[in-house]
């Protein structure tokens, strides 16, 4: 066999084959992937280990039951909404005020757990993918909450299409021919209209008028008189019994003008919209979530302010008392002649004035009790202003500045994070505790008191040479003029003072009732309060 030329002499027969990068490439990488396979296993080996270690100290995974009831809790409440028992609107308002409460439950099942934990001889690791839908429901209720305080600004933009979902629908508008019939003088007229305005007003005689006004939102005349059929009122005339309904359609409404006997006791049960009503000699009960305003109301008026949005309730010349129920954002009252009561939230503003009978009002910030109010009162996020208060006056809140001017009777105002001031127009008991705040007593000339009063971290000013010791704490105690009512007085990181001020004149008599008008007033714009009294001006603290 021949050799070929220039064979090396360590060659085997034949010669080395020839050289092919292919084959080379396939081969390294057959070596890097074994490696790698080989650097693999190795790591799975040590986690492997590493998960034994940690499985013999802490314990195996067990799966927790947060999620599945969180699960459990969303099937339920959305199989409600879908079968009608609940509206998905009331849920989500709902939902808007309570959600911290899903969080607090969670926060409860896993300290449950960790109870039952404890109690294993085998410790265990609780796991569970629920802590992502936690948050996620979290930022759902944030902003549920958001649009559940905007609501009032959207829906109001929307009022003249007739709801958001209705905007840059054609509107179509149609007058129905106006509806009578003879009723008892003291029938009770129940009215339900869920879209659309309500205006009621006392008339002369016997018979209630039932004007309409549609408003359809469609695409079609064929559509909208279809949409007007639907709004269109009902009258029902049952012995005494008075029904006026409306069933009321998403892409429409029906603004409803009324009159009644002026006896006829009024109940109105509306929907977005407002609700208008003057001269009425029976009283009324409104639940509405607009603007609601009555005007020369003869017997008790009730107002129910339901979930969702919440304007403006205002009344003027009331020959009765006033109940308020249910959150609003503003309350306008004047010359009520009986009881003031309210219970809710309110994150506007209230002005108030000539209130022959007590004021009672009551949110989750400030808890006030007037015996009568000839004066007036103003209410806001920020200030709690009563000028000229008769009987005794009892305040409760916090982050407010309360000033209680010419008061005609015995005071009571606890207060933190703000100031208070009081004005006594006489001799009367005075309390005023204050938690990180100022308080101010200015007393008329002449007045006869006993002072005994306590600061922490702050300075007392005192016009009537009283006994003041004390470095940090300091207390002040005497008697100005022959002593006799008490004012006590404390303050924690406050200024205490008590300042000589003006004469006040005695107290204004009662206000009386005025007659009962024999006809009814036109409807208006709600009453504007007149300026509030002017305030002496403060003295220089020191």
């Amino acid at each position: 066999m021949s050799t070929p030329p220039n064979t090396p002499p360590n060659a085997p027969p034949g010669g080395f084959p020839p050289y092919d990068p292919k084959t080379q490439w396939r081969m390294y990488r057959e070596q890097q992937r074994a490696a790698w396979r080989a650097q693999r296993d190795a790591w799975r080996a040590q986690r492997h280990a590493w998960k034994a270690g940690y499985v013999g100290s802490y314990g195996p995974r067990v799966p927790s039951m947060v999620g599945p009831l969180i699960l459990i809790g969303i099937g339920i409440v959305a199989l409600l909404v879908l079968s009608g028992h609940i509206s998905a609107g009331s849920f989500w308002e709902w939902y808007a005020r309570w959600w911290p409460l899903l969080l607090i439950g969670a926060g409860l099942a896993l300290l449950g757990e960790w109870a039952l934990d404890m109690r294993r001889k085998t410790p265990v690791r609780r796991t569970g993918s629920f802590v992502g839908l936690l948050i996620l429901l979290a930022f759902l209720g944030l902003g549920a909450s958001g649009w559940h305080h905007m609501s009032p600004w959207v829906w109001q933009w929307n009022d003249d299409n007739g709801g958001l979902f209705n905007f840059g629908l054609p509107e179509h508008d149609n007058d129905i021919q106006a509806i009578n019939a003879a009723i008892p003088a003291d029938a009770t007229v129940d009215i339900e209209n869920p879209h659309g305005n309500v205006n009621v007003t006392a008339g002369d005689g016997p018979d209630i008028v039932v004007q309409a006004h549609e408003e359809a939102f469609a695409d079609s005349d064929n559509d909208a008189r279809n949409i007007w059929n639907a709004v269109a009122p009902h009258l029902t005339v049952n012995g005494a019994s008075v029904l006026v309904k409306s069933d009321g359609n998403d892409k429409g409404r029906v603004n409803l003008t009324i009159t009644v006997p002026k006896t006829a006791k009024v109940t109105v049960n509306s929907g977005w919209d407002d609700v208008v009503a003057a001269g009425l000699g029976a009283g009324i009960d409104v639940t509405a979530r607009g603007n609601i305003q009555l005007n020369s109301i003869t017997g008790p008026v009730t107002a129910h302010f339901t979930n969702g949005r919440h304007d403006e309730f205002s009344a003027h010349d009331v020959q009765g008392d006033v109940t308020m129920q249910g959150d609003v954002n503003d309350i306008t009252l004047s010359e009520i002649h009986g009881t003031v009561t309210q219970t809710g939230e309110i994150p506007g503003d209230v002005h108030m004035e000539t209130i022959s009978g007590p004021v009672h009002l009551h949110t989750p910030v400030t808890t006030l009790d007037l015996a009568s109010l000839p004066g007036d009162l103003t209410l806001d996020s920020d200030d709690l202003r009563v000028t000229q208060a008769t009987g005794s006056v009892h305040v409760t809140t916090h982050a407010k500045d309360v000033d209680l001017s010419q008061i005609y009777g015995d005071t009571y105002v606890e207060n933190r994070d703000g100031r208070i001031s009081v004005e006594p127009a006489g001799s009367y008991n005075i309390e005023a505790r204050n938690d990180k705040g100022d308080v101010e007593i200015t007393l008329p000339p002449n007045a006869n008191a006993t002072v005994d009063g306590h600061t922490r971290n702050g300075d007392i000013v005192d016009d009537y040479g009283l006994t003041v010791s004390g470095d940090e704490a300091k207390t002040v105690s005497g008697k100005i003029g022959a002593g006799g009512p008490t004012i006590q007085l404390s303050s924690d990181n406050g200024d205490l003072g008590l300042k000589k001020g003006p004469a006040f004149p005695p107290a204004p008599p009662a206000v009386p009732a005025p007659p009962v008008a024999e006809r009814a007033p036109a409807l208006g714009h709600a009453p504007h309060l007149k300026s509030s009294k002017a305030l002496p001006a403060e003295p220089d603290s020191q």
